[in-house]
């Protein structure tokens, strides 16, 4: 009985503690960042890249959620992800490296790392985010976390009268092992780059052909191919034999023949591997190469609308769509993988920058500079669902990408 009636006069107590402790957390609650909760699978970045901002967009709702401003120089913009998808990692033309929040639209951190930078990559293990540099040229690396700079590798080389000089960086990509690979433009190098306890250990292959300009990884990290800007050809770098040093693939398909004027060099992180076939854009010729990706040798050249710049596969490696360098940049086309041939002939508006495909590709997103505008297509039908308003829109970036080698 005595027992009985202290629980009785303890039991208002009890429930005054169980309410205290629900109005802590709830005041918890109201201490985090006005964050919608919500998970970032369906949410992607669009760069405005005339006015320094980025858009955060719905691929579900087919929808702009918000504009984030203050990013400085975005005229060659890229974007990669944390590994929980919730940051994004913006890197501007003018040296910044911006850590933002993609749900509540803040900038986390922001910092001026170099005077010209051109990209940059963020690890398997998602530790170190790397920022590839043309002035002065060479690669950092930050903290994920807090932007701090971990390490400062100088892509130093000899000329061939004894001088260093300084290379411009390029081609910058992660690769398993949390190391890095990217190529030396001035130079003709590739670099390998291993983090071993904050300690970078590099690797150098040299004379691996004139200018490497760009370079890619193909999907499940094995091989690195760096575009040669100065001679036909490509450099391949087996990365599970490196003792086999780089190898010089498809080094006949432009000889002979006169180039076009360049206007805008492609970009080798949207060549495409699908099935046992990799798709190159031919510099300077209004060509899509079809490579076998096993021995690399050439199997197909398919005439194209331009020159190429981004050749991408659509997830389900059915299809690649192409865009094109002026003065042909208003149309994108499409090529049905199996056939070889074009299906398809878009015009998405003028000055055609980049396309994304939504993560199992029954979207894709196109940007049209000059028309100021996204154009979000049905990639069964080729139906036009929506067309979004943006200020001069260029990369699009969706966080699936976090989970991708080399994106």
């Amino acid at each position: 009985m005595m027992l009985s009636s202290l629980f009785k006069a303890l039991l208002p107590f009890k429930t005054l503690l169980i309410g205290s402790a629900f109005a802590l957390l709830a005041g918890c609650q109201t201490l985090t960042p006005d964050a919608e909760l919500r998970g970032t699978g369906d949410l992607g970045v669009v760069v405005e890249r005339a006015t320094g901002s980025v858009l955060i967009v719905d691929t579900s709702e087919r929808a702009v959620l918000k504009r984030i401003e203050g990013l400085g120089d975005l005229s060659h913009a890229s974007v990669k992800f944390s590994r929980d998808a919730r940051y994004a990692f913006v890197f501007g033309r003018d040296g910044g490296l911006s850590k933002v929040d993609i749900l509540t639209g803040e900038i986390i951190e922001r910092v001026i790392q170099s005077g010209n930078s051109i990209g940059g990559a963020i690890s398997q293990k998602g530790d170190y985010v790397a920022v590839s540099n043309y002035e002065p040229g060479g690669v950092k690396i930050f903290d994920s976390a807090d932007l701090a700079l971990v390490a400062n590798i100088p892509a130093t080389y000899q000329t061939s009268n004894g001088d260093t000089k300084r290379s411009k960086t390029v081609g910058l990509v992660d690769v398993p092992g949390n190391d890095f690979v990217f190529s030396l433009f001035d130079a003709g190098e590739i670099w390998t780059l291993d983090m071993v306890n904050d300690a970078p250990q590099i690797t150098r292959f040299d004379n691996i052909g004139e200018k490497p300009y760009d370079g890619m990884i193909s999907p499940n990290g094995r091989y690195y191919i760096a575009g040669l800007f100065g001679e036909d050809g490509l450099a391949l770098l087996d990365l599970w034999h490196t003792e086999r040093g780089v190898e010089r693939i498809l080094p006949d398909y432009g000889r002979g023949e006169e180039r076009l004027p360049v206007y805008k060099m492609p970009h080798l992180e949207g060549w495409t591997i699908a099935g046992n076939q990799a798709y190159f854009p031919a510099v300077g010729h209004h060509e899509v190469l079809v490579a076998n990706a096993r021995d690399w040798t050439l199997e197909n050249r398919i005439p194209v609308h331009g020159q190429p710049v981004f050749v991408m596969s659509r997830p389900d490696e059915r299809q690649v769509w192409v865009n094109f360098a002026h003065p042909k940049n208003d149309v994108v086309q499409v090529i049905d993988t199996q056939s070889g041939e074009i299906i398809k002939t878009l015009s998405p508006g003028k000055s055609v920058l980049h396309m994304e495909f939504t993560p199992r590709g029954e979207q894709v997103w196109i940007s049209a500079r000059d028309s100021d505008q996204i154009k979000v297509y049905d990639t069964e039908t080729f139906e036009e669902l929506v067309t979004l308003p943006a200020k001069s829109p260029s990369g699009i970036f969706f966080t699936d990408r976090a989970h991708r080698i080399g994106l």
